[in-house]
């Protein structure tokens, strides 16, 4: 399997990410396509013990980047950047899969304009797993789409179903939408058209539920339009690392929290190890004719090459065809 990474992309480029992609090289048995500005990546590689002497890592390159900062006047103009190579090694099928840890926007932007729809699919979506009381929930939406119809929304719940039953094995998986309350009469006329379809659907919906829910594990996918969802998500992120401050900052304040943090150390890492975005790698972009993963732009080595994993097992269980499969099986069902 031969896995193209954006090596310009996320805060700690090039060094970080080719890093990350070496340890996956190495422990996954990958070859990677590092893309990216040759003179930049290649001191990095070299720097790695496990590097291009192996044979199943190279650098292809490309001239431009897109930083995080851009919009989408340099998303059309670039074209040449390491996104832009990327995606195109993936519909020239030169590429299994493409992952970066750059700007989110532009790889949503550009992965549309390159790979193109699904057949079927009228919105490619993010979804993102995070850790629940139960195991692992689906969020999806969480940015590509701010504004959206019914149709929109059941696709995603279709997609969700499929990559949490292919990826993560769960059958059945619980699916919900995420609304104000979870009377079916809460939420807007999207959250409340939505929940008619679904509800009529051969689908394991179990209607709605509140941002509170979505670490309790009341349903393995949930729903939403891009902008809640986002919402949703960034909020959380700050909370973790709120949470982990304050932590920080009362250990140090007297000596028998110092002790008591010394005795629980074991068991607070494997707290932040359940919470840490790191361990999960990125957030999947599906609908689009091809395997997309982009991670968090602060992303360690262990979240590139986990994004890496992520991206190979997408690629191994064949996610595509079964989403197509989905979406036209089901089609008769709602209205896109």
């Amino acid at each position: 399997m031969r896995i193209a990474v954006d090596a310009m992309g996320g805060d700690f480029a090039p060094s970080v990410i080719v890093e990350g992609a070496s340890l996956a090289a190495r422990d996954f048995a990958l070859e990677i396509l590092l893309v990216g500005t040759e003179a930049l990546i290649e001191p990095a590689l070299k720097s790695q013990s496990y590097n291009q002497a192996s044979n199943n890592i190279r650098i292809v390159n490309a001239a431009e980047q897109i930083s995080m900062g851009e919009g989408l006047l340099s998303f059309r103009r670039k074209k040449r950047s390491s996104i832009r190579v990327g995606l195109q090694l993936v519909r020239d099928k030169s590429a299994d899969a493409f992952v970066s840890m750059g700007n989110t926007g532009a790889v949503v932007y550009i992965a549309r304009k390159v790979l193109g729809a699904l057949p079927g699919v009228e919105r490619p979506a993010l979804s993102l797993l995070v850790p629940s009381l139960e195991g692992m929930s689906l969020l999806i939406d969480v940015g590509a789409n701010a504004n959206c119809r019914p149709p929109h929304l059941v696709q995603f719940a279709l997609m969700g179903k499929v990559f949490m039953e292919s990826v993560l094995g769960i059958k059945k998986p619980r699916v919900a939408l995420m609304s104000i309350g979870e009377e079916e009469t809460k939420g807007n006329d999207l959250i409340r058209e939505t929940h008619e379809v679904l509800k009529n659907m051969p689908l394991n919906f179990i209607g709605n539920v509140e941002g509170k829910d979505i670490y309790a594990g009341k349903a393995e996918v949930i729903v939403s339009d891009g902008f809640t969802g986002n919402v949703a998500l960034k909020v959380s992120e700050g909370m973790v690392d709120t949470l982990m401050h304050l932590a920080r900052s009362e250990v140090m304040k007297n000596l028998l929290a110092k002790i008591g943090f010394i005795l629980m150390k074991r068991n607070l890492k494997k707290i932040y190890k359940r919470v840490d975005y790191s361990e999960y790698g990125g957030a999947q972009l599906l609908g689009v004719n091809g395997v997309v993963v982009i991670g968090h732009g602060r992303s360690s080595s262990r979240a590139v090459k986990n994004a890496i994993r992520l991206a190979r097992d997408f690629v191994d269980n064949n996610v595509l065809e079964k989403i197509q499969q989905e979406i036209a099986r089901y089609a008769p069902s709602y209205n896109p």
